[in-house]
């Protein structure tokens, strides 16, 4: 279809379907293919992220339309199948789509009865009418896809004419009509054979040659000319808007551009030692709020965990069917929804989204955040009680694997910041980059401003930010340290801590705020920070998987927590200055009287070029 609309997809392109190199992979890539908006391979994100679309069309309308001046006006339309139906992702998408009154939405459901496994039978017999009235959706049906098209593009049109709900087309066809496999699952993932092939073409009076498109076919689907004609018509209307309303105009291709405002990193906030240590939720409340204070595209919301998350914004109201023009989405209990609805928002551009839930709940949205990952769109993942530290809710919602999980995922950025500074590089590190992902993981329990720690320094994601000699702070200590202590988020506090337990001893502290973007760095940078033959200790609450690159000796995590408070998690698992320190000391006496290996002394790692193709 994208090839005879006119797009950039020559017919060699499609002879070269899942290649090398291909504009056709094997499932719709929007880093690939001309004319793809997103990646929609697992099923059920195309439907959900058109959710984020239609969203991301009414929230624009209401903030930039004028009186006599539309400049955002249009439908989002899916097709979609037996299985995106099935998804769980669809459900909750759908659901908050219905809630929402998103009347710009229509989906076309192509009901052909049959799935990988056969047909629908064996396992979905449920009315998917029914279900979709029930969210809330104007729902038709059309019993004849294989040839009435007229009765579709009638259902469409009664569709657009419905605008205060979602619509949902529900289509009887057959899978692979024409063909002898046709009504089976067979015909899904499989070409044709040479033979079923030029039966159908036969069968359709089609000149029997692959890849043979009619000319009537061509003329009728080419729409290059009217899609310059409709181009220049919105040209037009944009230009008279820009004449009568400047300042509207001028942001609106801002934030299509991708720019940020003239000076934007100064609305962060910056902290000394003397302020009040807070939670780095709390720090993020504050600089979520800061960040949304000068870039009115940022838009999102939390899956049910406002009060906990804090990722209210106090300078706008909340994005309902009635008040559009709100930037503060509630989710509802919808992680994989809510994920997949913040690619859609991020693909629509002219809204920047970020979304919140409790840090180990992403693994309900995992699915969603990879293809954030894959498709490079920077959505802003908040994970708030991002630790066993938690407390009572206990081993099912205390991470333990989920830091190295999502520091393996390529294009991911993974935050976990140690005091107000560090937040607000964070927040500045992961609006800078708009093609990287990024989850900020932050605490539940409070944690104090450090000293030596700046937003800036985030940008590096590692960097030396003090030296305890003898017990104590050391402002002038230039010299080679007799230890290293590297650690992240809440345990920074902690390394400093017990850095100051231990006598005779200079200890460099290392805050590794993003090992992602600290990977990235120079050896010679690297180097820098962790001395050849220094012995070096990581501590950080969570499993110590990965951290053998940076440490000799690794102080966490690697069982499920339990349920408790906090004072009781610290003492039970040894997350205290007296146990760190003496596991430093371990650690300085194994290599006592000698140097310890050299964390760089390693082969070159072999790294495959950086992209997709």
């Amino acid at each position: 279809m994208l090839h005879l609309t006119g797009y950039d997809l020559p017919i060699e392109a499609l002879k070269s379907f899942r290649q090398w190199g291909s504009k056709c992979p094997g499932h719709p890539e929007n880093f690939a293919t001309p004319g793809v908006e997103v990646s929609t391979g697992p099923l059920g994100q195309g439907l959900s992220n058109a959710v984020g679309l239609a969203i991301a069309e009414k929230h624009l309308a209401a903030t930039f339309n004028k009186e006599g001046h539309n400049i955002v006006d249009h439908y989002t339309y899916v097709i979609c199948g037996d299985g995106c139906m099935q998804e769980g992702v669809t459900s909750e998408a759908s659901s908050l789509a219905g809630h929402l009154g998103l009347g710009k939405l229509i989906v076309l459901y192509d009901d052909n009865l049959i799935t990988i496994d056969g047909h629908t039978n064996l396992s979905f017999t449920e009315d998917v009418a029914k279900r979709y009235e029930a969210y809330g959706w104007h729902v038709q049906t059309v019993t004849d896809g294989n040839y009435d098209h007229e009765a579709i593009h009638q259902a469409v049109l009664k569709a657009k004419a419905v605008t205060d709900k979602p619509s949902l087309i529900k289509i009887r066809t057959t899978i692979g009509l024409g063909s002898k496999l046709e009504n089976t699952y067979k015909v899904h993932g499989s070409p044709l054979t040479t033979e079923d092939a030029d039966n159908v073409r036969a069968k359709y009076g089609l000149k029997n040659e692959p890849f043979y498109i009619p000319d009537i076919a061509r003329e009728f689907y080419d729409q290059r000319s009217n899609g310059s004609a409709k181009e220049a018509e919105w040209n037009a209307k944009f230009e008279a808007y820009a004449a009568a309303y400047p300042a509207e105009a001028a942001e609106y291709v801002r934030r299509f551009k991708g720019e940020l405002p003239a000076n934007w990193k100064a609305a962060f906030p910056i902290f000394t030692p003397e302020d009040k240590g807070l939670a780095t939720r709390q720090f993020s409340e504050k600089a979520l709020n800061a960040a949304a204070s000068v870039l009115p595209e940022l838009v999102g919301g939390s899956a049910d965990l406002t009060p906990s998350n804090l990722t209210h914004l106090t300078m706008t109201g909340d994005f309902q069917k009635d008040t559009p023009i709100g930037r503060y989405l509630r989710f509802g209990v919808r992680e994989h929804g809510m994920a997949a609805i913040s690619n859609g928002l991020f693909a629509h551009g002219g809204v920047r989204p970020f979304c919140a839930t409790f840090y180990n709940f992403i693994g309900y949205a995992l699915g969603a955040v990879r293809v954030s990952a894959l498709s490079q769109f920077g959505v802003l993942y908040i994970a708030t009680h991002d630790s066993i530290f938690l407390g009572e809710d206990g081993p099912t919602h205390q991470p333990i694997e989920m830091n190295p999980s999502l520091r393996s995922m390529p294009n991911m950025y993974l935050y976990r910041p140690a005091d107000g500074n560090e937040v607000s590089g964070s927040y500045i590190a992961a609006l800078e980059n708009s093609t990287q992902t990024s989850v900020l993981a932050l605490t539940r329990q409070g944690v104090p401003n450090l000293h030596g720690s700046s937003p800036e320094a985030v940008a590096k994601g590692g960097y030396v930010l003090q030296h305890i000699v003898n017990g104590a702070l050391d402002l002038s200590f230039t010299g080679r340290p007799d230890l290293v202590i590297v650690a992240t988020g809440s345990e920074v506090s902690l390394a400093i801590d017990a850095a100051k337990l231990l006598s005779g001893v200079s200890v460099r502290i290392i805050s590794m705020p993003c090992r992602d973007i600290f990977d990235e760095q120079s050896e010679v940078y690297k180097r820098s920070l962790f001395p050849s033959g220094v012995p070096t200790l990581s501590v950080e609450a969570a499993s110590t998987f990965g951290w053998r690159d940076y440490s000799h000796a690794q102080f966490g995590l690697d069982r499920f927590g339990a349920s408790a408070t906090i004072a009781q998690l610290k003492e039970h698992f040894g997350f205290n200055e007296q146990t760190v320190a003496g596991e430093a000391q371990k650690l300085l006496d194994y290599y006592k009287g000698r140097e310890a290996p050299c964390l760089f002394d390693v082969p070159v790692r072999r790294f495959v070029k950086q992209g997709h193709h």
